[in-house]
C-alpha cells in the first residue's frame, strides 16, 4: 500500500465523480463498490479538493456518440500523461510505463476515430467525458509542479486509480450501453489492454515503494 499523496487525494475525488456518472465505480481501493441502484439516484459525495470537479447525478444511459467521446477522452488523457512521465519521470520503470501509455492509448484512439468516421458518428461531449477532462487538468497541473521521486510516485498512483476507474466505466456503463455492434466490439477488444496496464501500474508502484 502507498501513503495518500496530494495527487492521489485529488484523483480520488475525480474517481468519486466518475463513479457516480458511470454507475458505482470504486472511488478508491479500500472502499467497496456502491450499490448500483443507489448510485443511479444519489449524488456523489462532495469533492474534498478544490481542483476536483463537482460530482453530479448519474445519467441512466449514454448514447453511442457520448460513449465514443468518453473513449476518445479517456485515451487522450492517458496518452498525454504518459508523454509527461516519459520526459519527466526519474525511475526507468516510470518512464517506460509512460512511453507505453503514449503508444497504446494513441493506437486505441486511432481505432476509435477510424470507427466513428466509418459510422458517421460525431462524438458528443457529456458529463462523463467532462469529469474525466476536468480531473486530468487538475492532475497534470499537480504533476507539473513535482519532480524526482515525488513525481514518479504521484504519476503512478494516479495511473493505478485511473485505470481502475476506466475499467469500471467500461464494465458498468460503456460496454453495456453501446448499441452499435462495432462500437461495442471495439470496447470489448481494448478492455484487456486496460487490465494489463492496471496490473503493470500496480507492479511499478510496488517497486517504487520498495526503494
Amino acid at each position: 500500500m502507498f501513503s495518500p499523496s496530494i495527487a492521489s487525494r485529488r484523483h480520488a475525488a475525480v474517481v468519486v465523480s466518475l463513479a457516480a456518472l458511470t454507475v458505482a465505480a470504486c472511488a478508491k481501493k479500500d472502499v467497496p463498490a456502491a450499490d448500483t441502484t443507489a448510485a443511479m439516484s444519489a449524488p456523489a459525495p462532495a469533492a474534498t479538493d478544490s481542483a476536483a470537479p463537482a460530482a453530479s447525478a448519474a445519467p441512466a444511459t449514454l448514447t453511442d456518440a457520448q460513449i465514443a467521446h468518453v473513449a476518445v477522452t479517456a485515451n487522450s488523457i492517458d496518452s498525454t500523461a504518459g508523454a509527461l512521465a516519459k520526459s519527466k519521470g526519474t525511475a526507468k520503470a516510470v518512464k517506460d510505463f509512460g512511453s507505453t501509455m503514449m503508444e497504446d492509448h494513441g493506437s486505441v484512439n486511432k481505432q476509435a476515430v477510424a470507427l466513428v468516421t466509418k459510422l458517421n458518428v460525431t462524438p458528443e461531449d457529456n458529463d462523463v467525458s467532462k469529469s474525466l477532462k476536468s480531473g486530468a487538468d487538475a492532475n497534470m497541473a499537480h504533476l507539473n509542479g513535482l519532480s524526482g521521486a515525488a513525481f514518479d510516485s504521484a504519476y503512478i498512483s494516479h495511473e493505478v486509480d485511473y485505470h481502475q476507474a476506466v475499467l469500471d466505466a467500461l464494465d458498468k456503463t460503456l460496454i453495456p450501453n453501446a448499441q452499435n455492434a462495432e462500437l461495442k466490439a471495439l470496447l470489448v477488444k481494448v478492455r484487456p489492454a486496460f487490465v494489463a496496464h492496471l496490473d503493470r501500474a500496480k507492479s511499478v508502484q510496488s517497486g517504487l515503494g520498495k526503494k
